[in-house]
């Protein structure tokens, strides 16, 4: 049993084919070509940029779409250090409003690709698939800053969706740190993170109901409060293993991992704001332990 596993964790494993990473990065330039051919929008200090899985190179069958960011940096939302406001830091008002770079990255994407082709939903625009590149979600952003007292800042991104609060994620941040993690477990964090993700998806094609919670992001950042060490076994099977007694032993109660963070290390992984719980992690670790029949 041990062995068929540790065959079936080892294809897992694998990064993304040639064939489906050249569509991936097909869809990226076909979108960054839309935004450059819109003259509402080529004289905006914009950037298009990939986000998620794709970008981190931890995308598995099933997550057959794109993300892909298109962050304005001519305006930005702030965050100040209570006491303080704009003018504290000497920042002017907006003349560029959210609402309609929206309308216009949206604009962007049906020029290019046509109306049939794009759909506007309520954070992101989707672009269908096609033969020559994947489906993709395209998220208009303006940039975000944290500021400290001293007027230096922490550069992030934020969109304030048709519907519902706004979203703030750092995608440059998770990144590198996603990078360097990689680099210190020989390259095992992101195996690990692909091996996890197509263990999800085979229990929820099970039925197995504490998988449905557990979306790919999650075990992203599951697996990045991991010690470093757990990675470097000889086996998937016993780092794997390793993982999941890690993870079980601190999703327990909510003390110890009260301080877990995403990837990011900027947000906190556990709040109320997040749209998953801590005892979903830990259901979801339970049943994979009990799914792969470990002892």
């Amino acid at each position: 049993m041990q062995q068929n596993w540790e065959n079936k964790f080892s294809t897992w494993a694998q990064p993304p084919g040639k064939t489906e990473t050249e569509r991936c990065e097909n869809t990226e330039a076909m979108v960054r070509k839309a935004i450059q051919a819109s003259s509402k929008l080529k004289a905006r200090d914009v950037k298009v940029f990939s986000q998620g899985s794709y970008r981190n190179r931890t995308n598995v069958p099933g997550e057959s779409d794109v993300d892909i960011g298109v962050v304005c940096f001519d305006t930005f939302f702030p965050n100040y250090p209570s006491g303080t406001t704009r003018e504290t830091f000497g920042n002017s008002p907006a003349s560029y409003h959210y609402a309609q770079f929206k309308d216009e990255v949206g604009e962007a994407l049906v020029s290019y690709f046509g109306a049939g082709a794009v759909s506007r939903g309520n954070k992101a625009f989707d672009v269908r698939e096609t033969t020559y590149h994947v489906e993709a979600d395209v998220a208009p952003f303006f940039e975000h800053r944290r500021y400290a007292t001293d007027g230096t800042y922490i550069s992030g991104v934020e969109m304030q969706p048709d519907k519902g609060p706004r979203i703030i994620n750092w995608p440059e941040q998770q990144y590198a740190n996603g990078v360097a993690k990689n680099d210190r477990t020989g390259r095992s964090y992101k195996a690990l993170i692909r091996i996890i993700k197509n263990l999800r998806n085979e229990m929820n094609d099970a039925k197995a109901p504490q998988a449905a919670p557990i979306v790919g992001f999650l075990n992203e950042c599951l697996l990045w409060n991991v010690p470093d060490a757990t990675f470097q076994q000889s086996t998937y099977w016993a780092a794997v293993r390793g993982a999941l007694v890690s993870l079980f032993g601190n999703t327990q109660t909510d003390a110890t991992c009260s301080e877990w963070g995403e990837v990011s290390e900027l947000k906190y992984l556990f709040r109320p704001s997040q749209k998953w719980t801590r005892q979903q992690a830990n259901d979801f670790v339970v049943a994979a332990w009990n799914y792969l029949g470990m002892t």
